[in-house]
């Protein structure tokens, strides 16, 4: 197979043009395999278009399917840009699906189908694909996605299994893991059609609804200990894979940003409410918790066809997975929701807050005395 050299190829050098070879040859045949036709059997006639909201917030959906399977449309438009990831100012050349680290979670029903549209603008660089877990078949859709900058194309998909699923760009050999830790990678919601359960069949339905991605950053330091810039993605390739080998982040985020649901960006509830947080990671475990809070119910693998646990005090989210965990807020304040690895949750950035609203109920937990002096202990 041909291997183009242009002026972004030119830029990742021998070694990863020569492994991204290897990986777009196999590719090239799963996609010779998958004939393309108009007539791909029996469909809905139903068409809904998907407008994605920027994350943590997601697109309106219904938690119950009104109508028979849809064909659900949504355009993914790739944006590669430089992207600040902390209060310093450090910077990353970031890729990213819509403008945002992570991408934007799609909510659809099972059995529905997935019409995406993939766009790659002229002023990009790189070429970008995008692998859906939640599919079946032709590299879960990376084989048939290909775009260099200037291209577009469009992959449909049925949606067969219920939960959360990640998504994210696989362009081939070591451009995999580059792209998915500069930012490339989202999440599907599949909802089974008649809305999420308790393992005894109860219905379960939720008053809002968040999308944390997690994303673990490979930004290289000077002599210094300072971090660099680099003037664009492919002057960055070569340091930042000698990082990745190291397997050490520089940054730990969630939503693309140390701090980035925090403060005028904090999630927010009612006393009373009942949040559904969807959380992925692409490339690392995870272990999510809710300072002050529990799982009411958790799909810790994500998928709706299990019944959830109950009452977890922390979560485990797979490298490469997302799950989703339920919780009705019973207290008001400001809660920290964090990774449970401390050391990337306080100093790599992975934290955020919701901000609850409502009364204060004392039975569930008050303070008897307020802290004063030990009774006879000597004071210096």
């Amino acid at each position: 197979m041909k291997l183009n050299i242009t002026r972004r190829t030119a830029m990742i050098g021998a070694a990863g043009l020569a492994a991204a070879a290897t990986t777009l040859a196999s590719t090239g045949d799963i996609a010779e395999a998958a004939v393309y036709t108009e007539d791909s059997g029996p469909l809905p006639t139903r068409r809904e278009r998907i407008e994605p909201a920027t994350p943590p917030f997601v697109h309106p959906h219904n938690q119950v399917a009104k109508n028979g399977p849809t064909i659900k449309e949504v355009t993914l438009t790739v944006h590669e840009k430089k992207i600040v990831v902390d209060d310093d100012g450090t910077t990353l050349n970031a890729f990213t699906y819509n403008g945002s680290v992570p991408g934007p979670l799609l909510v659809v029903h099972q059995d529905d189908y997935i019409e995406l549209t993939l766009v790659n603008p002229p002023t990009n660089m790189f070429e970008h694909n995008v692998d859906f877990h939640a599919s079946t078949g032709a590299l879960g859709g990376g084989a048939l996605t290909h775009v260099s900058p200037g291209e577009q194309v469009t992959l449909r998909f049925k949606a067969t299994r219920p939960g959360v699923f990640v998504y994210h760009c696989a362009p081939g050999g070591p451009m995999i893991p580059w792209h998915v830790v500069n930012g490339m990678q989202g999440a599907v919601m599949v909802l089974p059609r008649d809305g999420l359960k308790d393992a005894n069949g109860k219905p379960l339905r939720y008053d809002r609804v968040y999308y944390v991605g997690e994303t673990d950053f490979y930004i290289p330091r000077d002599a210094n200990g300072k971090f660099k810039s680099y003037a664009s993605a492919g002057d960055a390739y070569q340091d930042q894979m000698k990082l990745m080998r190291g397997l050490i982040p520089s940054h730990v985020v969630f939503n693309g940003k140390v701090g980035a649901l925090t403060g005028k960006n904090v999630m927010k509830a009612k006393v009373g409410e009942t949040v559904l947080i969807v959380h992925s990671q692409a490339n690392r475990d995870t272990r999510p918790h809710l300072i002050g809070g529990h799982g009411d119910y958790v799909w810790e693998s994500g998928k709706f066809s299990n019944p959830p646990e109950t009452n977890l005090e922390t979560w485990f989210i797979r490298g490469g997975s997302a799950g989703a965990a339920m919780y009705t807020f019973r207290q008001p304040g400001t809660y920290a929701y964090l990774n449970h690895n401390l050391i990337e949750a306080i100093l790599l950035g992975a934290a955020a807050h919701f901000k609850v609203e409502g009364q204060w109920n004392n039975e569930l937990m008050t303070q008897v005395k307020k802290p004063g002096p030990i009774p006879g202990a000597a004071h210096s």
